[in-house]
């Protein structure tokens, strides 16, 4: 049987030689068209499984690089999905803009509303850097009540730490505030050192966060990632040779509190890391600076109103979706990507916004949450994007640069996805056919 194969495989190519002069230009297009599909196909599949985007990036060039660019682009994307069966049982929002040119260039389900997941960021990173500028600064203060009795070098009085929810306070500055108390000459504290956490609500979790989630701790005097700023500052007292004679406590700093230090750091050091990292906690933080501007306690009701009111300005506050936290942890965020592409438009368009936004976004194949994606394709060291991931759920939303020098925003939301894998490669090739 096997002979009987091989034989008739030789008569057939014999055959196929004989005739290929004969074919028609024509009809010699329309079978190397059909080899290219075939291709494309296997390599899609293959694509799936092995997360290399490479093969489709290369497939789909060849394929469409006859048409002028931005209809080769539209035909890359929708080759791409209509080769993701996957799209089939899930749910996609997509839409790519032209920030050079100022049009639409793709859109699939732009106006569809879904749980943004980690892009959620962008939002609050824009709202963020609009409301409260590029030199805004996070402060935690420390201040004491009473008076100094030299003789004795005890302070008569109070300590207190007032909280401005910065993620970055650590141990250097709990050392600078101990420093700040020493060099009041005392080496005693007859009172007590409290916590003002007055900042914001009492509200530790979010809106809409599972509660067996690894959720951040919304204090405003969080250390270590967690609220046990006092208990550290008590230890870094002793450290430092100055004796407490009282407690632990919480309460308000009273209006005719003397300042001893205050200890900053820039918003560009939080947005580097929350935006890098996809960290929660820093995204929180910054969602409750931009409610501050409302008035003390910060709320997440205060700071989704000046979200809304951001939103107002773009002219999108009258589509449906829904504002829960600042970091997407939250299953009660609702957008399309229609709007996290205007949010990113808006910030395109502010300098100030995007020359700090921009540089803080993960690179494709560089660093950050996209450290190990795109490589090896036109889309490495090109993509500036924010991704997102929660369970049923794999985002990307940022800019890239076109072949043409053009340059680009664009928003990708799958939702109802059993594998985030097969939706991060859908993406990577939707990425590496903008870049070409």
């Amino acid at each position: 049987m096997t002979r009987c194969k091989a034989w008739l495989r030789n008569v057939v190519s014999s055959v196929l030689v004989a005739l290929l002069p004969a074919m028609t230009a024509q009809a010699y297009t329309s079978e190397q068209d059909t080899v290219v599909a075939c291709t494309q196909e296997i390599c899609a599949e293959e694509s799936i499984e092995s997360g290399d985007t490479l093969c489709v990036d290369t497939l789909s060039e060849t394929a469409h690089s006859s048409l002028p660019w931005p209809q080769s682009l539209r035909a890359d994307i929708d080759s791409i999905v209509a080769k993701s069966t996957f799209l089939n049982t899930s749910q996609l929002g997509l839409m790519v803009y032209d920030l050079t040119d100022d049009t639409v260039l793709y859109t699939l389900g732009e106006k569809q509303t879904l749980r943004p997941a980690s892009t959620m960021k962008l939002l609050t990173a824009v709202t963020a850097l609009d409301k409260l500028g590029s030199a805004y600064l996070y402060k935690t203060r420390l201040c004491h009540t009473g008076t100094v009795v030299d003789s004795v070098k005890t302070l008569e009085g109070d300590i207190y730490i007032i909280g401005g929810m910065d993620p970055r306070l650590g141990r250097d500055d709990l050392r600078s505030f101990a420093m700040a108390v020493k060099e009041l000459g005392v080496d005693t504290i007859r009172g007590n050192v409290y916590a003002d956490r007055t900042m914001k609500d009492s509200d530790l979790l979010g809106e809409g966060w599972c509660w067996d989630d690894d959720n951040p701790v919304l204090s405003p005097l969080v250390y270590g990632r967690k609220d046990k700023m006092l208990e550290r500052f008590g230890s870094v007292l002793a450290d430092a040779g100055i004796y407490l004679d009282g407690e632990l406590l919480e309460k308000a700093c009273p209006s005719g509190a003397k300042e001893l230090c205050v200890q900053t750091h820039t918003i560009e050091q939080i947005l580097h890391r929350m935006m890098k990292d996809s960290d929660n906690l820093y995204a929180e933080s910054m969602f409750y600076q931009i409610g501050l501007t409302k008035g003390r306690p910060s709320t997440a009701r205060k700071a989704k109103a000046v979200m809304e009111a951001l939103l107002r300005k773009m002219g999108l506050n009258k589509q449906p979706h829904r504002f829960a936290d600042g970091s997407g942890l939250s299953l009660y965020n609702y957008v399309s990507a229609e709007m996290e592409v205007a949010f990113l438009r808006y910030a395109y368009n502010n300098t100030d916004i995007y020359s700090n936004l921009r540089p803080a976004l993960p690179v494709a194949a560089v660093d950050g949450t996209l450290e190990k994606r795109m490589a090896r394709t036109a889309a490495a060291g090109n993509v500036h994007a924010k991704t997102g991931t929660l369970t049923g759920i794999s985002s990307l939303a940022g800019y890239c640069t076109a072949a043409n020098g053009h340059d680009l925003c664009f928003a990708i939301i799958n939702q109802g996805v059993m594998k985030s894998a097969v939706a991060k490669a859908f993406q990577d090739k939707v990425c590496a056919a903008m870049c070409r």
